[in-house]
């Protein structure tokens, strides 16, 4: 089936639970309004739907091909990127200094939604680019800034981020990439990276790879790794290329997924390179990429989710079995039963929640660095914070279920390649990987974020969160607001436990081991506010006779069927936080493998 751009949801998200006026009230986007919104949501929709949804499947069966030292790209996404390039979608939120349009995050991240949900293979390209550039303007000097951001930003060059090594994965620390100064301020890079997506190709003329490596003499661990750019061309001082630089793929790894994407082996030989930002400092300015991009993978997760609730959703309507229960009708599509129509309610209330997760951590990010006043500014970016883990975590959660629930749909045609289902869940799984597997977004939630302010962010939401549970009250009566009350209940007693579990270093073990579950806990309760605040919405614009009203009464019914299906069950995520760390030290090699 063809996609169809979920326009009026993302302007709904945007508008009525994300806030984005907010982001607009600040005066730091005097360029931007709903218009402007509305306009950029219906280009990007249709740029994705005409442009980029035809390539996706021809480009799974392709992929990227490697040959002689080079990566092609699949099929026809050459060209597409140049129609995308041209269309300036690589400098929505980039300066106008560089050459961007200086528009809102949340907007760029709706925009980029349909990217990835027509082709996630596809979407990852810009996806990286965009962290490039964002790393440039906050830490790059005035020569990066000169002559590789509006190239960046223009979308005529394309930048990759260059980690993880073959005996370093999470683990940066352990890298062993060498950066030695070659005497006239620039250094050679000398190591080899894996998974470098996007690392070559033949789509642009120029590749700016970031790569984290060491100094001569760099202290051992994290705090000795600096970040370098490196030209896959050099620039001449006219702007021209001039020869190639030292490094060059060794190969593209065969993967479950996203065949079309080049996962690349990346050798530097000498590569001519240039130090970005403070030495040994490479980390926490990688880290400007790394949130870019776990908020954007987050995004990838909405959007495969939207893609396979779409195809499931039009087999539902089009394959016949059965009687209905309901019309009485012989041999009733099968979304007139009702197991398969609770199914696709699920699956579209839980895509609704992350992409209002996920918007929201944008507006954050915008209110972060625009809001008014100091004070304003730090409460949101303790939002941001607290909201990055979980947008990148739970949201590539809910792609992978949503994906499998898919296949369920389509029974044993979903378990076939051609119907489609399939390659969303293979392509799908990567998401919880990359950019930081979740078990490290776990980790960083309870470990950092949580309680870098004392766990104010996290006290606050809950009070924003009963706030809200107070006014659902005329909309709903009984187990819709009571679930929700519960669910309430259930973080601030999970948060309080592991603020208090912190506090003492001998616990260290039983934070981590809730880790995953307060996560998750998190999403589903602030899911599910998130669609109550969009029932709140809806509820105004029904009684106001703004909007249409079958469409506007389903976002009432989302949230009544998000709350009996999923907070309905976070006792169970509860007791999950607690489970202690004893218990799981006490699951020994021996118990495990029986």
């Amino acid at each position: 089936m063809s996609y169809r751009a979920p326009v009026r949801d993302l302007a709904f998200a945007l508008e009525a639970v994300a806030g984005i006026d907010q982001v607009a009230a600040t005066g730091a986007f005097p360029d931007y309004d709903a218009d402007v919104m509305g306009a950029v949501l219906e280009a990007a929709g249709q740029f994705s739907e005409q442009v980029l949804a035809p390539l996706n499947r021809p480009g799974d069966l392709a992929g990227a091909k490697y040959a002689d030292g080079a990566v092609t790209a699949a099929p026809g996404f050459a060209d597409a990127y140049r129609q995308f390039a041209e269309g300036g979608w690589t400098g929505l939120t980039a300066s106008t200094e560089a050459g961007g349009q200086a528009l809102p995050k949340a907007l760029e991240l709706a925009a980029y939604e349909t990217v990835h949900a027509a082709n996630m293979a596809f979407g990852l390209c810009p996806m990286l680019s965009l962290a490039s550039i964002e790393a440039l303007e906050q830490v790059g000097n005035e020569h990066q800034k000169a002559v590789y951001l509006p190239k960046l930003v223009s979308g005529e060059w394309t930048g990759a981020m260059v980690l993880t090594e073959p005996h370093a994965g999470s683990d940066l620390g352990a890298l062993t990439t060498t950066a030695t100064p070659n005497g006239d301020g620039t250094y050679a890079l000398n190591g080899q990276k894996i998974f470098i997506t996007w690392g070559d190709h033949d789509a642009t003329d120029n590749i700016i790879h970031l790569v984290l490596a060491r100094l001569p003499d760099a202290p051992a661990g994290p705090k000795g790794i600096s970040l370098f750019l490196t030209p896959k061309f050099a620039v001449n001082a006219d702007g021209s290329l001039g020869e190639r630089n030292a490094f060059h793929p060794v190969g593209v790894e065969h993967k479950l997924g996203i065949h079309a994407s080049p996962t690349c082996v990346m050798a530097y030989e000498g590569a001519r390179a240039e130090l970005v930002g403070r030495p040994n400092e490479g980390l926490a300015h990688m880290f400007v990429m790394m949130n870019a991009a776990r908020l954007a993978v987050g995004v990838e997760g909405v959007g495969v989710a939207e893609r396979a609730y779409q195809h499931a959703l039009a087999y539902a309507l089009e394959r016949r079995q059965g009687r209905s229960v309901w019309t009485g009708e012989k041999s009733a599509p099968i979304f007139d039963h009702p197991d398969v129509r609770r199914t696709l309610g699920v699956m579209k209330a839980k895509i609704a929640a992350a992409r209002a997760i996920c918007l929201s951590t944008g507006v954050a990010a915008d209110l972060a660095s625009h809001a008014a006043t100091e004070a304003e500014r730090k409460l949101w970016k303790g939002r941001e914070d607290l909201f990055t883990p979980i947008a990148k975590a739970w949201s590539t959660d809910v792609g992978c279920e949503v994906a499998s629930l898919g296949v369920q749909v389509h029974g044993g045609m979903g378990f076939i390649e051609e119907t489609g289902a399939a390659q969303y869940y293979r392509d799908a799984r990567i998401t919880p990987i990359y950019e930081g597997t979740n078990g490290i977004q776990a980790m960083d939630l309870v470990g950092r974020k949580l309680s870098m302010d004392g766990g104010d962010s996290a006290k606050a939401l809950i009070e924003e969160m009963k706030v809200t549970l107070g006014q659902i009250d005329r909309l709903y009566a009984g187990k819709p607001v009571e679930r929700f009350a519960t669910a309430i209940e259930a973080v601030e007693d999970a948060t309080l436990w592991l603020l208090d579990a912190k506090a003492d270093p001998a616990r260290a073990a039983d934070v981590l081991a809730g880790a995953d579950a307060y996560l998750k806990l998190m999403g589903d309760v602030v899911g599910g506010w998130m669609l109550a605040k969009g029932a709140l919405a809806a509820k105004a614009r029904l009684d106001a006779g703004n909007g249409d009203p079958v469409w506007l009464q389903g976002k009432l019914d989302l949230y009544e069927l998000y709350a009996a299906n999923v907070l309905g069950h976070v006792s169970s995520r509860l007791a999950a936080v607690g489970q202690g760390g004893e218990l799981l030290q006490g699951l020994t090699v021996e118990a495990l493998a029986g």
